[in-house]
């Protein structure tokens, strides 16, 4: 099959290895590829890459596949799945072809988020404060006061800078169209970021000439950016605030990256039992002492953090912690309460909020969201539940969906059941045709299913977004499931300069 790249036979570019991984390259109907214009075209921004990448045999790639996951096992880039009460430490599947993002794409995408970002953020403060949003019937009461993260505790406290979400992890999918779309916004202590980092220095190693012959952003200055907006939120005007990253411990399902942002920024890894509340100051146990802390980049959830406000059978927070943080004694990254704007039925009206807020229109689309709660969107999504995916509003991993076209006539009449236990719980969306890209895969290139979860972050100098993000990637064939519980894995996403 003769393919063409820039009007140009790509027999004078490509090894026969290569064209042979492109004549059983099978793209999915009706879906957008990432690297493929068309069954005989690539896309423009790939050729520097295919230049590049024509030049290694067959052997060498799946020798780079198995030093990738050698390298990922000696460095312990792993992740937890928690199976039958069980925890199962497996490698995180890499796959060794970037994800390639041109720049005015990156620069759409950035633009969005911010946008989508500066009004969740005017959401989090008016919904804990005046609630003009639900005053002006913008957003229902019922939405948010039945949502489970919404914490009256939250109300009228005085967050530093006004600043509620101080890191961001926003999923955007691509339609068969090539439209990007937001499918969910995580706004209470997202993960992944630590994948991303470690994907582009398993890259460098794999590929050391491709990064800079192709024009490819950087991605490692992540942990200066979070280092440098913690620093700023420091409530005492010390030179040398005391920031403490906390982890549940070593059994999380995201320890590993709870120990890699902890030593790339140089703070002090601790758990609940190192900390403890005196005068409503938070301190650290040390060897020398206790050492008063100013910052908290906590992993850990809001029903954990403070047993005598929250869940009082944690072991996992800080007795008196939410009363240190009312008083103003220490910023908490992110906010305690966020999880509010984070619901899957409060998303749906996220469009809503950039128009109320920023009298805007928004920039990056929702997808279709059918509230389960309203009896007409119930029955319609009933009717056509083959072509929906129904999710818990506070779902999380790729657990407790149902993806319509998938499952079985009894799954979906048992989930209709637990559906109309509490409606409120459940939202809808018709199910989207996740763009594909190229994957490494027993020797051959293979398409599979990608989402992108890029990561902001939000100081008093602004928001920053790093170029790049965590590309996640279905590896079963036919899945259109990402998460790594469920068989997903990753690649290197590339954000060229020009």
């Amino acid at each position: 099959m003769i393919l063409y790249l820039q009007n140009h036979n790509l027999s004078e570019y490509l090894s026969q290895m290569i064209e042979n991984f492109i004549k059983n390259y099978l793209n999915h109907p009706k879906t957008y590829d990432e690297m493929f214009l068309n069954s005989e075209n690539y896309r423009n921004h790939y050729n520097n890459f295919i230049n590049n990448f024509s030049k290694e045999s067959l052997e060498n790639l799946n020798k780079k596949e198995e030093l990738a996951k050698k390298l990922f096992m000696s460095q312990g880039i792993t992740f937890t799945v928690y199976d039958s009460g069980e925890g199962i430490e497996k490698i995180f599947p890499f796959d060794i072809i970037p994800r390639i993002i041109t720049s005015s794409e990156w620069s759409f995408i950035e633009k969005g988020i911010k946008q989508r970002l500066k009004a969740l953020n005017l959401f989090l403060k008016d919904v804990y404060s005046n609630q003009f949003i639900i005053k002006d019937q913008i957003v229902p009461i019922n939405v948010i006061y039945s949502c489970p993260h919404f914490l009256r505790e939250m109300h009228n406290v005085n967050v530093l800078h006004d600043i509620y979400i101080h890191i961001a992890g926003i999923d955007l999918i691509r339609d068969h169209d090539g439209t990007f779309y937001v499918l969910e916004d995580n706004l209470r202590t997202p993960s992944g970021v630590s994948y991303m980092l470690e994907n582009r220095e398993i890259t460098k190693r794999l590929f050391p000439d491709l990064i800079p012959q192709c024009g490819v952003r950087s991605v490692t200055e992540y942990p200066a950016i979070l280092y440098k907006n913690l620093m700023a939120l420091s409530p005492r005007a010390v030179s040398n605030p005391t920031i403490v990253l906390l982890s549940p411990g070593m059994y999380n399902s995201a320890y590993y990256e709870h120990t890699t942002l902890a030593r790339l920024m140089g703070v002090e890894l601790v758990e609940g039992r190192d900390l403890v509340v005196k005068n409503q100051k938070v301190f650290m146990k040390t060897t020398t002492g206790l050492q008063q802390v100013d910052v908290i980049y906590r992993r850990v959830d809001d029903d954990y953090l403070d047993p005598l406000v929250f869940n009082p059978n944690s072991v996992l927070g800080v007795a008196g912690l939410m009363g240190a943080y009312r008083k103003g004694n220490v910023a908490i990254v992110n906010a305690v309460g966020n999880g509010v704007a984070d619901d899957k039925a409060v998303y749906t009206y996220v469009p809503e909020m950039i128009r109320y807020y920023l009298n805007e229109e928004p920039i990056l689309k929702n997808v279709p969201t059918y509230q389960l709660s309203n009896p007409d969107e119930l029955n319609y999504v009933f009717q056509n539940i083959n072509n929906m995916v129904i999710k818990k509003t506070n779902g999380s991993g790729g657990y407790g969906m149902l993806m319509g076209h998938a499952a079985s006539e009894q799954e979906t009449e048992e989930y209709k059941l637990e559906v109309l236990k509490d409606p409120r719980n459940f939202i809808a969306q018709p199910t989207i045709s996740l763009s594909s890209a190229p994957c490494f895969i027993n020797g051959k290139l293979a398409p599979r299913r990608i989402d992108l979860r890029p990561f902001a972050l939000n100081g008093p100098d602004g928001i920053s977004i790093v170029p790049g993000g965590l590309t996640r990637v279905a590896l079963k064939e036919g899945s259109l499931v990402v998460n790594s519980s469920q068989g997903g894995g990753s690649k290197d996403t590339w954000v060229l300069t020009s």
